[in-house]
């Protein structure tokens, strides 16, 4: 089967239409938050009890919340629910992207992440666009191909899929990006509660630290274009090693 999850909740419209699109390939399983739980990257609950609602079944469909965390959900749905290993993982499809530094805080991703570390095939969708009641209709086609792509092909282990569209009415076509460099500024907001004591919100604008760098995700959504940006798991920079071979001893 298809196991399905996001961070925008098991009601959010963007994981309602993904599933609407995948499942005609096969079963679909969703496990998903109860509620918004976005900037959850891949935290997990260490310390609070974890459990499953059953909202939805139809033949070939179960739809599952869970109080947890987005990564919560995964592992929820393949210790307690899947009969089998899903072939594919799926994140999203979020509302809001997940691009650039986006990519570490993001729940979705570590939907995707969750699979890819469990060597199940794994991919996210995001779109950027906020709205609770976003048109994802333009993004069916190019969800499809991608799919099926996947499940044909597989994916190099250890390697996931970070797919991101731009709010275009026609998208120009498809780039294959790597992660542009980026940077959140002004990210904490302090207000004064009418009870007398001070409160922050987490707010924030973001800021593409190579703005003209053509190779990057944030350009081509910037420009039109739908980026795909292969993601690892590995985080080791190889690179680095040339710098700090004198630490070894």
């Amino acid at each position: 089967m298809i196991l399905i999850s996001n961070d925008d909740g098991y009601q959010a419209k963007g994981i309602n239409s993904l599933i609407n699109i995948v499942k005609d390939y096969d079963d679909v399983l969703v496990c998903a938050p109860e509620d918004a739980r976005s900037g959850f990257a891949c935290a997990f609950s260490a310390t609070t009890p974890l459990v499953l609602n059953h909202r939805y079944h139809e033949k070939g469909m179960d739809i599952w919340s869970c109080n947890g965390t987005p990564v919560d959900c995964v592992k929820m749905a393949l210790a307690e629910l899947c009969d089998e290993t899903p072939r594919l993982v799926i994140g999203g499809i979020n509302h809001g992207d997940n691009a650039s530094v986006n990519t570490h805080y993001s729940g979705t991703m570590g939907v995707t992440m969750e699979g890819c570390m469990k060597y199940i095939p794994s991919l996210a969708f995001s779109i950027c666009d906020y709205r609770a009641d976003a048109d994802f209709s333009p993004l069916e086609p190019y969800i499809r191909d991608i799919v099926q792509r996947v499940l044909r092909d597989g994916l190099p282990k250890g390697v996931c899929l970070n797919v991101n569209f731009p709010k275009v009415d026609t998208f120009k076509g498809v780039r294959l990006c790597r992660m542009s460099l980026g940077t959140w500024t002004n990210e904490v907001r302090k207000c004064n509660h009418p009870r007398g004591y001070d409160y922050w919100w987490m707010v924030g604008s973001y800021q593409n630290d190579e703005p003209e760098a053509e190779d990057t995700d944030r350009w081509a959504l910037d420009n039109g274009y739908v980026a795909i940006t292969p993601t690892r798991i590995d985080v080791t920079a190889y690179e680095a090693f040339d710098q700090l071979k004198d630490y070894e001893q």
